[in-house]
């Protein structure tokens, strides 16, 4: 994200209470790109006798929703949190067979987050709550 290390610096100087909710803001970000990623994976999917895989370069096509639902949040620190995929073949999908779901949705979602964590940093340094 383009202005992170000023962000990360900002989140570094403020109170306790304004922590927690940039504690918020971050983990919102974070469960944007997780949601956008498994909206990706079943968007147009048809599970079961009609599934039909999906082409070289697109996401993968939901057929069990075990990679869907295995894409999920979660808080690493108290200002930082992931976005994680952790079906056991989700890295493999992603890097190796050219069907990538998590990178597609981190560039998707991209100017949409650093406006809201520019506006959300904004309100918590004026001491407002999100």
């Amino acid at each position: 994200m383009k202005g992170a290390d000023a962000h990360l610096k900002r989140l570094r100087n403020m109170t306790r209470g304004m922590r927690k909710e940039a504690s918020k803001l971050v983990y919102v970000l974070a469960d944007m790109h997780a949601t956008e990623a498994a909206l990706s994976i079943t968007e147009g999917a048809v599970s079961g006798k009609g599934h039909v895989p999906s082409k070289s370069g697109e996401a993968p096509n939901a057929d069990t929703h075990f990679l869907d639902r295995s894409v999920h949040v979660e808080r690493t620190g108290e200002l930082t949190a992931q976005s994680i995929a952790d079906a056991p073949y989700a890295a493999r999908l992603e890097f190796e067979m050219d069907r990538p779901f998590m990178r597609p949705a981190a560039k998707k979602i991209r100017k949409a987050a650093s406006r809201l964590a520019a506006k959300g940093v904004s309100i918590i340094v004026k001491g407002g709550k999100l």
